[in-house]
């Protein structure tokens, strides 16, 4: 009987050599003559433990943490497949307490399939919400999203339900679906990890918004530093059409829908959806002023539903069990799961999806570990380089929307970075407005001159040059960007800005933090 091993085809896995395990595994099999099957599969999200080498057992797949090309031969010292005495063996996988402690909804393929086959997607429940949005009418399928209580996973968390309607009864012939992966947010790479892992999850999700709004053509816009998720996407579409997932009738009931893949160029402003229309239409990509929405005129001038990844992914799920049972999960309008990602100075970095509402100390202690470094933890910024900074006092904090907007705060694209207590919070802050500045797309002048003119201050607090007027001047400087910047870039900047002041101040005066020498 052969036995399936395997080994993850992801980036990050990649990165740390598992195109050389993935050999060295085959080479030894066969060497010793061993009935096996290299799979590649996605990574499961725990980079702590990668490349991650999985081994088929009656007890469930084994795993063998962290493992090198070297090291491999040690698997097979017994002549056979390595079982759980083998002393590298971390147990069943799924037994694991980073994976036991998940209530995984996006990620529940991750790791688990060959992402480039459609029938483990099947066998692991995939196309069930397709087949579900098939059978109903664009007003039912839109009505159960509403009833989810899915919002907008890229940042934004705008009920998804409100925007698939607004699309369908949209006037117009022409219509379009439009996936932001442009995740630009640093720490953040579910987006990257969910293409690589799972991307017919993605191409389900897409087709189902397509056929609830009337859209007949979809758009993936993907950073260019996504090369290797570009080359999966790729296969992945190539294999639904071939299969009919994709095409003029979607498994043969006629409505058509098909997606092209398009590559980004490195400007962070693009994962701003209208600069993203404006980038896929061969613009320079700027901000447009809103209104119009872009439900109502978007990608060259139709109506487009725009969303990232994570939420199309997350309505496969939707309408493969219903609304009601979406919604279930979470607290009150932080409907479903969040996939977080841990980055930073964290010593267990990964994806860890939970549904909303657990606090964010539970992130950073049961699945972070604390600390890299060792030191003490000392901040936190969730959301992004947009985010706010948040000290201890805040770490139990419910993760949900609603319990962040309150302390002045948001969840964004779900990252989490963490600094120890070596961390300059007064750098951060002027990191923050040289982020903005350098990204800007330079259509308004808030952001555009704001953001330098920010950094020029938050240097001149730094080096105690008339404090008091600086710290003034930078309070109404942040004022005059939220409220008058045309996107989000400008207008969020302030947030992780205003966080450092109001938490950290002590920095802006002493220009290190607590414990540096």
């Amino acid at each position: 009987m052969t036995a399936r091993v395997f080994v993850p085809n992801d980036t990050g896995a990649r990165s740390l050599g598992a195109d050389a395990v993935a050999q060295a595994v085959a080479v030894e099999a066969a060497m010793r003559g061993l009935p096996v099957t290299v799979v590649r599969n996605g990574s499961r999200g725990a980079y702590g433990l990668e490349p991650l080498v999985e081994v088929e057992s009656p007890a469930g797949r084994l795993g063998f943490p962290r493992m090198t090309a070297s090291a491999v031969p040690s698997l097979f010292a017994d002549g056979a497949l390595p079982d759980a005495r083998h002393p590298a063996c971390l147990g069943v996988t799924d037994a694991h307490p980073w994976f036991a402690g998940q209530t995984r909804l996006t990620f529940a393929r991750a790791g688990r399939i060959d992402p480039l086959s459609l029938d483990d997607y099947r066998a692991h429940g995939g196309l069930r919400g397709l087949a579900r949005a098939l059978s109903l009418s664009s007003a039912e399928i839109v009505a159960d999203v509403t009833r989810s209580g899915v919002r907008g996973r890229g940042g934004a968390a705008f009920p998804a339900g409100i925007k698939w309607e607004t699309v369908r009864t949209a006037p117009g012939a022409v219509k379009y679906v439009v996936c932001n992966a442009d995740e630009g947010d640093s720490g953040t790479f579910a987006d990257r990890l969910l293409l690589e892992a799972d991307p017919f999850q993605l191409i389900e999700g897409m087709v189902i918004a397509g056929v609830a709004t009337g859209a007949t053509r979809g758009f993936v816009y993907l950073r260019s530093e996504y090369p290797h998720a570009a080359t999966v996407l790729r296969e992945a579409l190539a294999r639904a059409r071939a299969a009919g997932v994709l095409g003029a009738s979607v498994l043969g009931t006629g409505h058509a829908f098909d997606i092209t893949l398009r590559m980004g160029a490195g400007a962070y402003i693009c994962g701003e959806e209208t600069a993203l229309l404006e980038s896929l239409e061969g613009k320079r990509g700027q901000v447009r002023a809103k209104p119009p929405l872009p439900a109502l005129q978007g990608l060259f001038g139709c109506p487009t539903l725009v969303h990232n990844v994570l939420t199309l992914a997350a309505v496969t799920d939707v309408l493969a069990d219903g609304g009601e049972a979406y919604a279930a999960r979470g607290v009150g309008r932080s409907a479903g799961t969040m996939p977080f990602q841990l980055g930073g100075n964290v010593r267990h970095g990964g994806i860890v999806e939970l549904p909303f509402g657990a606090p964010l100390r539970t992130l950073l202690e049961d699945f972070g570990g604390g600390t890299r470094s060792g030191r003490p933890l000392r901040a936190v910024q969730v959301g992004g380089p947009l985010g706010a900074y948040l000290p201890a006092a805040h770490w139990d904090t419910p993760l949900t929307y609603e319990a962040f907007a309150a302390i002045g705060a948001m969840l964004g694209h779900g990252g989490v970075v963490c600094f120890d207590d070596a961390v300059d919070m007064a750098e951060q802050a002027e990191f923050a407005m040289a982020f903005c500045a350098h990204e800007s797309c330079g259509k308004c002048t808030p952001c555009r001159i704001g953001s330098t003119r920010g950094v020029e201050v938050i240097g001149r607090l730094r080096r105690g040059e008339a404090p008091a007027r600086q710290w003034a001047l930078l309070e109404e400087l942040c004022d005059t960007m939220e409220l008058g910047s045309l996107c989000a870039l400008g207008g969020l900047t302030p947030l992780p800005v205003r966080s450092a002041m109001r938490h950290f101040a002590g920095d802006f005066r002493t220009g290190r933090a607590p414990g540096v020498a």
